[in-house]
């Protein structure tokens, strides 16, 4: 398989003495595979898979590197609770908040050092970028470019600044070609991003090599899932679109298959965001390309379901999931360290409720970011702002617990979905948008970025009155109930049930034993609402435990349906077996 995907990217002749090389680097890291049992394909994750997303200096002291203090505060607070930690790009950068990689081998010494990763891997699984589309402008390998130094002439993607490059799909409204000065004059380089970063040639197969040795170094410094940063714009042809290609998906499938034949633990994820049939073609056919994927067009569902009490078109989507296999899954999130991208939405929700969600993002103190369309006009990209803001009217009077309740039954939607759950470290606490940031470095995102002193987010998690302990504590609880019941298994059944009422969404989810049933029900409106579902072939018993609250929920049946009433933004996760 390897040789005929490597023939069908660089050709036979090529394609056949890059895949000699890659078996050199399949016996280089062959030791990988005895460090540790092989699991089963389909036990690779469990119920008890939640991933934190963090910035490696996102809790900070003095007297420790920021890892260290990081890793003391993830054992006090959230050790039993939080079994994986994707620490964003802890490299040295020098743009974008560590996604313009200068040394992709080296952590940032600002941050700490290998050491400091690997004690973080003897209590936490780790999750580590491979940002690979693109390089800084300061990394070695640009540098050698411009002076014209071998191997690197060819590592990058020139292109005469006449060519109609229209049709490409652009994620910024920055320009596409970046003019700088080399030994043998001025050159237009690809920059998808901005020009601190740099597009990789991946059709030079040396950068395609040296990609591959890369991803098994990050597997022996520890790494147990490695995430593919905008993976899909990794391969450009003019006159394409330069996204999701074919040689792109064969990449991707090289790199799974290298990473299964040398490290079969090690998970990959890809990180599109796109609208939901090009995210999910990530997949491949289930088995050969990503374990898991990112679930875009769940945050912007899920934000306006809750915003509007409407979880009609939440429910249409998710009723439409389908298993993808045993092996791979979802990666479920509502927020991380970029936006709320409002694409994924496309032909799911409709632009007047596209347009709601823009216009209540910037009611609620957030900004707004936008891409080029091949038109020349611009649409909304994505939202920049808090979850918890975006929600929340941080100017309304509204009561606390409204707020309080609104935000958490949002969080508990993802983590009762089929798949794995990834929760943003200031979705944790409720963070609201940091608009000192905002004015301190004039970028959008920065508004989610805020970093903590130890000594502050310590004393407002110690005060059980605090706003962040009020998000803090519920959050842990629904994670602790979710990890302890094999009906949230990520690839358990799911089955999205109709209450014929719009402000209910209720997931039925039965682990693989049959032995368990949870139902998880959640009032996405401020108004008390009515629970209404049929019975038929659902043999209940007439009481029911409440995980959320621990109560038994004693069950009026009437008519061959089950009634109950859910309080304003009620969270109700019943089991139904044991």
């Amino acid at each position: 398989m390897l040789r005929e995907k490597l023939e069908f990217v660089y050709g036979p002749e090529v394609g056949q003495a890059t895949f000699e090389r890659l078996n050199q680097l399949i016996e280089k890291y062959a030791y990988l595979k005895t460090r540790a049992a092989v699991l089963p394909a389909d036990q690779r994750l469990s119920e008890r898979d939640v991933v934190l997303i963090t910035y490696g200096d996102q809790v900070q002291s003095d007297g420790n590197s920021h890892l260290q203090t990081l890793h003391t505060w993830l054992k006090t607070r959230l050790a039993g609770v939080i079994n994986t930690v994707h620490i964003l790009p802890f490299y040295p950068y020098t743009s974008d908040d560590g996604f313009s990689v200068v040394d992709y081998r080296q952590v940032d010494p600002a941050l700490g050092d290998w050491a400091d990763i690997r004690a973080l891997r003897n209590d936490f699984r780790l999750m580590f970028d491979g940002v690979i589309n693109h390089i800084s402008a300061s990394s070695a390998w640009f540098q050698s470019f411009l002076k014209g130094e071998e191997p690197y002439r060819d590592y990058f993607i020139t292109e005469d600044p006449t060519t109609d490059l229209s049709g490409v799909t652009r994620p910024r409204t920055l320009p596409l070609l970046t003019p700088f000065e080399t030994a043998e004059g001025q050159k237009y380089l690809w920059t998808t991003f901005s020009p601190d970063q740099l597009d990789l040639n991946f059709q030079n197969p040396e950068v395609f090599l040296n990609i591959a040795d890369l991803l098994l170094f990050y597997a022996s410094q520890g790494a147990d899932l490695i995430r593919l940063d905008a993976i899909g714009y990794l391969w450009k042809e003019v006159g394409t679109s330069c996204i999701h290609l074919p040689q792109t998906h064969a990449i991707v499938q090289i790199y799974r298959a290298l990473l299964d034949e040398c490290d079969p633990n090690l998970l990959l994820i890809t990180e599109t965001n796109v609208p939901h049939r090009d995210n999910i073609s990530y997949f491949g056919d289930g088995r050969n390309e990503a374990q898991m994927v990112y679930q875009f067009p769940l945050v912007p569902l899920v934000l306006h379901a809750v915003q509007t009490g409407n979880a009609n078109p939440l429910r249409e989507w998710a009723a439409g999931l389908e298993k993808v296999s045993d092996t791979a899954t979802f990666f479920n999130f509502l927020a991380s360290h970029d936006g709320i991208g409002v694409v994924p939405a496309r032909n799911l929700l409709s632009e007047a409720e596209i347009s709601g969600l823009v216009e209540r993002a910037l009611k609620h103190g957030g900004q707004v970011s936008y891409k080029n369309n091949p038109d020349g006009s611009q649409s909304p990209y994505e939202l920049n702002i808090t979850f918890f803001d975006a929600l929340n009217d941080p100017n309304s009077s509204e009561p606390e617990e409204t707020r309080l309740n609104r935000f958490i039954v949002s969080q508990a939607i993802m983590l009762a979905l089929q798949g794995v759950p990834g929760i943003y470290f200031h979705s944790l606490l409720g963070s609201h948008s940091w608009q000192d940031g905002l004015g301190q470095t004039g970028r959008n995102r920065t508004l989610n970025r805020e970093k903590l002193l130890l000594a502050n987010l310590e004393a407002a998690l110690s005060d059980p009155n605090s706003h962040a302990a009020r998000v803090f504590q519920p959050y842990i609880q629904l994670i602790s109930q979710r990890i302890a019941h094999p009906a949230f298994h990520p690839n358990a059944a799911q089955q999205i049930l109709d209450t014929s009422n719009p402000a209910l969404f209720a997931i039925q989810r039965t682990a693989h034993t049959n032995q368990e049933r949870v139902w998880a029900i959640h009032n996405v409106s401020g108004n008390v609402q009515k629970l209404e579902l049929a019975l038929t072939g659902l043999d209940l018993p007439l009481s029911l435990t409440d995980l959320v609250s621990g109560q038994s929920v004693a069950i009026d049946i009437d008519r061959e349906l089950l009634s109950w009433e859910l309080k304003p933004y009620q969270v109700l996760w019943l089991q139904t077996g044991v």
